[in-house]
């Protein structure tokens, strides 16, 4: 059996079986489960709980029967196919009610992994689909989603949010492996051919533009012999710049060909190199987004990860990003961002409740009695009028 399915399976069994765990699971959410029956089962137990079941305030004899009934009718109206039985299949798989909190922080653990995926999928999409109508707005807004839920997973966690780098580094490649598109080859070619036409026109790009940024390997390698020869104060013309990509080897590895290098110096430089910078840097937004997206999967699908380490290593994932965002504001004026938005604060009382599930010290003392299924106390009708409305 998957860990997960049977922890799912356990503390439902357990409050099945004990319906004063609920006390201890307050911190809990029905939407922490994955399976869709086990969602709508936790949400009626609570739901029964709220509306006061006389199954509540047996102390020390037997759970009436109504509880669980009760419980799968009201779940029964929001998916199909969850009977009694199936519920009694839950209870035989809870070993101890008493140790429901630790059955429910595995749960917990579980859907922290799931959460972060999801967001991390959104994101690789918003990516990649900014990429196609060359945009970066929609990938900018899913990283700052991602970045308000990992926060607020850490606050729920109780662990400090701090960027870690995972060892070893899912995935090392500095860019999407997604073929480099034409239109994104003759933006970084343009821009080249301009700086080295026009050597003042460095001026307009060096202080945000990078060799990274560059999705041909060749382009950043030119990009940075450029910018040596402008560190440096030396002219820049097509002569002193093949000079200077021998001197750092790029005609010898083959890294620049004859040709590639003729077709960006033997041409005259007609554009402006800061609107091209830009074309060039958006470019590179959207690659860092997709890579980062696809570091912070790799990590959530990581079930060996705890969520304090998991948090703080997709933290560090999203880094790249946060300095390209930087220099394009730079580059374009704009004002930063808004705070990232925050996923919505989640129902029940304050960390200090949420304790239980992350604590590891003993489990809580069983209860008094065997609180085991036995007939109901009470005849049906005495059972509270909001039973049907689950």
């Amino acid at each position: 059996m998957n860990p997960l399915q049977g922890a799912e399976q356990a503390v439902l069994g357990a409050v099945l079986l004990d319906p004063g765990q609920l006390a201890h699971l307050d911190w809990l959410a029905p939407e922490h489960f994955d399976r869709p029956a086990h969602l709508a089962l936790f949400a009626a137990l609570r739901k029964l709980r709220s509306d006061g079941h006389p199954a509540l305030a047996t102390e020390g004899g037997a759970i009436p029967l109504s509880w669980v009934t009760d419980a799968v009718e009201a779940a029964g109206r929001h998916v199909q196919g969850l009977t009694a039985v199936y519920a009694h299949t839950l209870i035989s798989a809870c070993p101890r009610p008493e140790h429901a909190p630790v059955y429910g922080r595995m749960v917990l653990e579980g859907a922290i992994h799931r959460t972060i995926a999801q967001h991390a999928i959104r994101l690789h999409h918003a990516a990649r689909s900014d990429a196609l109508q060359g945009q970066v707005e929609g990938a900018l807004h899913r990283a700052d989603v991602l970045s308000g839920v990992l926060s607020d997973l850490a606050q729920r966690w109780e662990t400090e949010p701090c960027p870690v780098p995972p060892v070893p580094t899912p995935i090392t490649a500095s860019a999407d492996p997604s073929p480099v598109s034409a239109e994104v080859c003759e933006d970084e070619q343009f821009l080249l051919t301009v700086l080295a036409d026009r050597p003042t026109a460095m001026d307009e790009v060096v202080g945000w533009l990078r060799p990274g940024d560059f999705a041909a390997p060749a382009h950043g390698q030119l990009y940075q012999c450029l910018g040596a020869l402008h560190h440096r104060g030396e002219p820049i013309d097509h002569i002193t710049l093949l000079w200077e990509a021998q001197r750092r080897g790029l005609l010898a590895d083959g890294a620049l060909t004859a040709d590639h290098f003729a077709a960006i110096c033997d041409v005259v430089g007609a554009g402006d190199a800061g609107w091209l910078g830009e074309q060039v840097l958006r470019s590179s937004i959207t690659r860092t987004a997709a890579t980062a997206a696809r570091q912070v999967r790799a990590l959530a699908e990581n079930e060996a990860l705890s969520p304090g380490r998991l948090i703080n290593h997709a933290l560090h994932a999203l880094g790249p990003l946060d300095e390209v965002r930087t220099r394009w504001q730079n580059a374009t004026g704009r004002s930063p961002a808004h705070p990232p938005a925050r996923a919505p604060a989640p129902d029940g009382p304050p960390p200090t409740r949420m304790r239980a599930a992350l604590a590891r010290s003993a489990p809580l003392p069983a209860p008094p009695g065997s609180n085991r299924l036995g007939p109901a106390p009470a005849p049906a009708a005495s059972r509270p009028p909001s039973r049907g409305h689950g």
